[in-house]
């Protein structure tokens, strides 16, 4: 994206620091190098000094992103943003939404619910400008500044590998210094220095359409759901997009068509005009921020090369509808860094990694399918495309299959890995939906205190043993069972209405009844969840044996 920035957000400027290498003879030494501070950067780094992994992070730039670029945070994303200790920040500042609303021309075609049950910590989305989800996350990993090293103005110029670990030649302002990694994250975008610099090919497609992105601060009461136009009759674009965002902030997503003039869009006052003919001409209404972009959907053909890992947008690019690249990433750093602390901590082989590569290889491909599907529905190519389209739009008012049909982006789910392998084989005997491979659901839970919680905020970060049980003897029976099991760091949470505080583990109460309906729960049911809060393995009953070879398995320590 290209634009300009004209706003009322203040940019922080984070300060430089002359690296400690240049005084200890330009080289230096880390288990983890981060390229990129941005949110996928950010968070890869958090997320390894919770689990007592250092990093240093470089980045050219020395400010939070212009404009408000990545707003839709999805609730898996912000369950992740939670366990980072961010989470309730974001929601606390964020619009939070759940319904959208689509029309053709003048005609609402249907709305949809994304959370239509209760009983979630996290809303099913919430808009936040890009900028304030990096300041919260940096503000986050000032706080953990023993584990991570934030540079700011620090340039990636080389990268050699060996292998054991990577060597990166930095340029600063005072000078070039090198600095060896056990591993290297590029989590550095789009553009991805580190991949240019590996010669990494970057295949995928690249369409032509224009939109315009518009950033506007308007003094009205506009609802917070987002609504998307098919053909509006308020202006010529071909679709409209309008999501609310803190400030009274609102995003407007504008589609100009393949033969715009760039130049002439992107002028504020033009692009003003356009907003205008949205909200109507006696709206208060300022500039804050625009752009106009395409894009491309495409990926790496590996998000391993040695002894770099890619993350985000340098392993892989999607459109913007459907809120799939911000989220992706996240959810790349999710499945990512549990694995790379195992490796460093020589719990598991360098062998794990794989499992990162193929699951969120899985989760891009995913992604870049859902993105095109959206760009052929909203940019048809041929005239079949165009009249399929405008068939489907001229129906779905009436009829429910239609409505079906329509796609003004299909909004970001949760990665479902179910099938690949490291998940522990079920036998369909609990009645519970959750199976391996899935993530886990959230639900309302009480400590033995009475004081209330969710149940997501005792999952994650580890390995944990989640077992229900009738009686106390069951709830002594089962932390008897886990440590048998020989997992290290293994937690322990039950789910007894028997709460009661026992050494070495949680026992919460379930009184509304969701997490026995959410996970089938019923005396002696038992679920190993992984340390990404994925459903590793479930048994009707709880066996040490069956959870250290599940354990172990998924490490790549046992076979199968």
């Amino acid at each position: 994206m290209s634009g300009g920035a004209v706003g009322s957000y203040d940019y922080r400027h984070y300060p430089y620091h002359r690296p400690v290498e240049l005084d200890r003879g330009g080289q230096g030494r880390c288990p983890v190098l981060i390229v990129g501070a941005g949110p996928v950067g950010l968070a890869a780094a958090i997320d390894l000094a919770q689990q007592g992994i250092a990093s240093i992070v470089v980045d050219d730039n020395d400010v939070v992103s212009v404009g408000s670029r990545a707003i839709c945070w999805s609730k898996r994303t912000l369950e992740i943003f939670d366990r980072l200790g961010v989470g309730e920040r974001m929601v606390a500042k964020g619009v939070t939404w759940r319904v959208g609303r689509v029309y053709h021309r003048d005609r609402e075609l249907y709305r949809f619910d994304l959370l239509p049950e209760g009983g979630h910590k996290m809303p099913a989305f919430i808009n936040l400008q890009q900028y304030y989800a990096e300041e919260y996350l940096i503000d986050r990993a000032m706080e953990l500044a023993d584990r991570v090293d934030l540079r700011w103005r620090h340039r990636l110029a080389g990268i050699e590998q060996s292998g054991t670990g990577v060597t990166a030649t930095i340029d600063t302002a005072d000078g070039q210094y090198r600095v060896t990694a056990d591993w290297l994250i590029a989590a550095d975008g789009a553009r991805s220095t580190v991949r240019s610099l590996l010669g990494l090919p970057f295949e995928g497609t690249t369409f032509e359409e224009k939109f315009l992105i518009v950033d506007v601060r308007i003094d009205a009461d506009y609802p917070s759901d987002r609504r998307f136009w098919f053909q509006p009759e308020f202006d010529p674009s071909q679709s409209v997009l309008i999501h609310r965002q803190p400030d009274n902030v609102f995003r407007i997503d504008f589609q100009l068509g393949w033969d715009a003039d760039v130049e002439r869009e992107r002028d504020p006052e033009r692009a003003m005009a356009r907003v205008r003919r949205v909200v109507g001409p006696g709206v208060h209404c300022e500039f804050e921020w625009c752009s106009v972009y395409t894009f491309r959907c495409a990926r790496l053909e590996r998000f391993t090369s040695g002894r770099v890992i890619f993350a985000g947008d340098s392993a892989h690019v999607v459109s913007p509808f459907g809120a799939r690249g911000g989220n992706g990433g996240i959810q790349d750093v999710d499945n990512l860094c549990w694995k790379l602390a195992a490796v460093l901590r020589k719990e598991a082989p360098p062998a794990l990694l794989d499992s990162y590569d193929s699951e969120r290889r899985h989760g891009a491909d995913e992604n870049i399918l859902n993105s095109r599907r959206t760009t052929t529905f909203m940019t048809p190519k041929t005239a079949v495309e165009r009249q399929l389209r405008d068939g489907v739009l001229a129906l779905a008012p009436d009829f429910p299959f239609a409505r079906a049909l329509v796609n003004s982006g299909r909004l970001s789910r949760p990665c479902d890995l179910r099938g690949f392998s490291g998940f522990a084989a079920d036998d369909g005997s609990i009645a519970g939906p959750l199976l391996p491979g899935m993530p886990c659901d959230d639900a309302p839970v009480r400590a033995g205190d009475g004081s209330a919680g969710w149940l997501l905020d005792h999952l994650g970060g580890a390995p944990t043993v989640l077992a229900f049980a009738a009686s106390p003897q069951e709830v002594d029976g089962i932390g008897r069972c886990a440590a048998a099991s020989d997992i290290a760091g293994l937690r322990v949470v039950v789910i007894s209405e028997e709460a009661r505080p026992c050494p070495g583990m949680t026992v919460l109460s379930d009184r509304a009844g969701l997490v026995g309906a959410r996970y089938g729960g019923a005396s002696g049911v038992t679920y190993l969840i992984r340390p990404d809060q994925h459903v590793l393995g479930r048994w009707r009953g709880i066996d040490p044996q069956a959870l250290g070879h599940a354990w172990r398995r998924c490490l790549g320590t046992e076979a199968a």
